[in-house]
């Protein structure tokens, strides 16, 4: 089986089991898409306790649902917001400050109050992605378009990205595996986060000198 080929089959099988262990939220149906889960909001709390994110000033964060409750903390928080638009049809959106965090995380509220920026305006402190499927290795799982790679290579090239940023997804326990296969182009993350554990990657823990 090629590598394509099984990437398809892990996450037909990710999405399967959330809504077979009744994980899964709305928006349905979840196949196709970077899946809401129940405790996305925990997972954001657990994220928040983490001295890198304390320290972060800016973040760019993926327009998903399951990454709505990250996004409402980091405009509650104060720190800046950067997303990129939907299918990256208007680039990259930035918000600084927020009146109303809830309805500026929505992807309409971003749309609507956000302020069009470009990869090198800021330096990111906190690259966090969305995932289908995760290994504890540090390789994920995307629902197959690239958007997140290409994102993060965007932002790198422009300098804004570096070796003290740090790539963290949060996922439900469902979605973390033994094993996810990697092409050459496919950006680890160096951070998994649940609702109920936190968990450095083998390849962050390597990078970042944690072991």
């Amino acid at each position: 089986m090629n590598s394509k080929s099984l990437k398809d089959e892990i996450r037909t099988k990710v999405w399967r089991a959330l809504m077979e262990k009744n994980a899964a939220l709305p928006p349905f149906p979840i196949f196709g898409r970077i899946p809401n889960f129940r405790g996305a909001g925990e997972a954001a709390e657990r994220l928040k306790s983490l001295t890198n994110y304390r320290s972060a000033e800016a973040i760019l964060c993926n327009p998903d649902s399951p990454q709505r409750p990250v996004r409402e903390m980091i405009l509650r928080d104060g720190k800046i917001l950067i997303v990129a638009t939907p299918r990256m049809s208007k680039g990259f959106m930035a918000i600084e400050r927020s009146d109303d965090p809830f309805y500026d995380s929505t992807i309409r509220g971003l749309m609507e109050r956000g302020r069009p920026v470009n990869p090198g305006d800021y330096k990111i402190d906190l690259f966090i992605a969305g995932s289908v499927a995760v290994s504890r290795e540090g390789y994920r799982l995307g629902k197959g378009t690239a958007y997140s790679d290409t994102e993060y290579n965007l932002w790198k090239r422009a300098g804004s990205i570096d070796e003290k940023t740090i790539s963290i997804t949060t996922v439900h326990d469902l979605q973390v595996l033994d094993y996810v296969p990697r092409d050459e182009w496919d950006v680890p993350v160096d951070l998994i986060i649940t609702p109920t554990r936190t968990m450095w990657t083998v390849l962050g823990s390597k990078r970042l000198n944690l072991f």
